[in-house]
């Protein structure tokens, strides 16, 4: 049995004296993922595998590769992998844009990199290396832990919910009711409200694995002692496919981070439940989506919202998470500060009532933004009204993006930019045709930085298939300057023009501070 006393390190920043603790037992767990699912990566296989019982990752992140390698574990295309430099050794300028890649790509799927730098990482400061390895892991752990993916999941609403509710829930809640279905149906009386000391014994985990599988997981562990049965609760889950990650000693100290995506594995390896046609009838709209050109939309402002680390302000489903009006009062004081009086708004929000009130503080607050918002009141919000709300969060995404270049119009920023590129690639307007192949990209990044880009990788974009291409490895090429980009590329593929300009015109922005950033290394 691993030594249950907690092993911690305790880290002193330099220059500051600040203290920062990290959990060994969390390095051993994450060093323990990453060896088994890059195992076959050749890429990668000079490093690997990690020793998870020293500070190995911590070294072996310092070029990016790894990073960049996790995170598309975690959403897979997030990294165009021609934009990953692999071939060593590396200079410092390529282990960078590798290291600017991981971190603007992280931001891209959902992770806070706030304050999160290459030189952070290459000077291996433990806690933020760990911190951005947990969101990336725990992002790949729970992908699969929504209603779309696994629509039986609808049966966890409670009586008094609307389907909307359990869009807004985060995968560790989702997992927390579905652990307690499955309590419930083994007629325990245990119930776990949290992935520490609910759980710390034990026993919940071996009911729960024996109603998901009795041939494999019995309950005998209910009268072993407790590291006994963490032990028993390890190997019931390695028998039903559950990868081993976790240890025993985890168990015991109730961690809940290692606790929550073990009960992720679980999950992932063995449900328990199969939608049935009733799932599906109920989720219908889910699985059908009739306005491509709009979810691609939700994902890009999703991306913007959660890059801006808003208080409580997470967004699991853009469209549900805005029907109260809380969280869209927290993103107007998030953009402009002392904008919203939170006397006014009632959290939370159970009503319709107070839902519309909320909603129409909101609206109102969002006035002073100078944006337009001609039929669009409170009760659109409450009632979902997708093409009203997307209107609205688009117009003050476009204005953060935008906010310090003033107000420019689109036929402004494509001047700039085409001053930038050679006059074959210049576009007419950003609905020319050309501005598909990404060639106009692809130059005015070359403008901020000639070595960005390996023109060996760069097609003609006359097919489709080219047209994708160039697509997804002009944006990593963006990202591993350092550039934040709030574009998929799909909408390049598709000449979004709305989208393009704004694109273009965040790329000239970063080109400024790309500049003073080297001149000030040049100093």
């Amino acid at each position: 049995m691993d030594n249950p006393k907690q092993k911690t390190v305790l880290k002193v920043e330099k220059g500051d004296g600040s203290h920062h603790t990290y959990s060994q037992d969390e390095v051993s767990s994450f060093c323990d993922h990453i060896n088994y699912y890059l195992r076959d990566d050749k890429d990668v296989a000079d490093v690997l595998p990690l020793n998870p019982e020293t500070n190995d990752m911590f070294v072996k992140v310092g070029d990016g590769i790894l990073l960049c390698k996790i995170i598309n574990l975690a959403q897979n295309g997030a990294i165009d992998p021609r934009a990953i430099n692999v071939k060593k050794p590396l200079n410092i300028f390529n282990e960078n844009i590798n290291l600017n890649l991981a971190i603007q790509s992280a931001k891209s799927i959902g992770c806070v990199v706030v304050n999160i730098r290459p030189d952070l990482i290459k000077d291996r400061r433990e806690h933020i290396i760990l911190g951005l390895v947990w969101q990336i892991i725990k992002i790949q752990t729970t992908k699969m832990v929504n209603l779309k993916e696994n629509p039986f999941l609808i049966r966890l609403k409670k009586e008094e919910e609307e389907i909307g509710d359990i869009l807004k829930l985060p995968p560790d809640q989702l997992l927390l009711r579905w652990f307690n279905y499955h309590l419930k149906e083994a007629k325990s009386q245990r119930q776990v409200n949290n992935f520490d000391k609910d759980i710390q014994d034990g026993e919940a985990y071996i009911i729960l694995l024996n109603q998901l599988n009795k041939d494999k997981c019995n309950l005998d562990g209910l009268t072993q002692d407790q590291e006994n049965r963490a032990k028993t609760i390890i190997q019931n889950a390695e028998a039903i496919g559950v990868p081993k990650f976790m240890r025993p000693v985890h168990i015991v100290k109730g961690n809940s981070k290692l606790n929550l995506l073990f009960c992720a594995q679980i999950f992932n390896a063995c449900p328990g439940l199969t939608p049935s046609q009733d799932d599906y009838e109920k989720t219908k709209m889910l699985q059908e989506d009739d306005d491509p050109e709009s979810s691609m939309d939700e994902r890009v402002f999703k991306m913007w919202i959660n890059s801006l680390n808003i208080e409580d302000g997470y967004i699991n489903n853009l469209i549900e998470d805005m029907r109260d009006g809380i969280n869209l009062n927290r993103l107007l004081e998030k953009l402009k500060p002392q904008t919203i009086n939170w006397k006014n708004v009632k959290i939370p929000a159970k009503s319709r009532i107070i839902k519309v009130q909320n909603a129409n503080y909101s609206l109102e607050q969002a006035k002073t933004f100078k944006i337009t918002l001609v039929n669009v009141g409170g009760v659109d919000f409450v009632d979902g009204k997708k093409k009203l709300i997307l209107g609205v969060i688009w117009q003050l995404f476009r204005l953060d993006v935008l906010k310090t270049m003033g107000d420019q119009k689109d036929d402004q920023i494509l001047e700039a930019a085409n001053k930038k590129v050679p006059e074959a690639e210049r576009l007419a307007s950003f609905k020319d045709p050309k501005a598909k192949t990404s060639h106009f990209f692809f130059r005015l990044l070359s403008s901020i930085e000639p070595r960005a880009i390996d023109w060996d990788f760069v097609q003609k974009g006359e097919t489709l298939e080219e047209i994708e291409s160039n697509a997804k490895y002009v944006i990593s090429v963006a990202r591993r300057l350092g550039a934040t980009v709030f574009l998929i590329w799909e909408q390049i593929r598709d000449g979004k023009a709305k989208m393009l300009a704004v694109f273009t015109a965040s790329l000239l922005h970063f080109a400024e501070d790309y500049k003073v950033a080297k001149l000030g290394n040049a100093e």
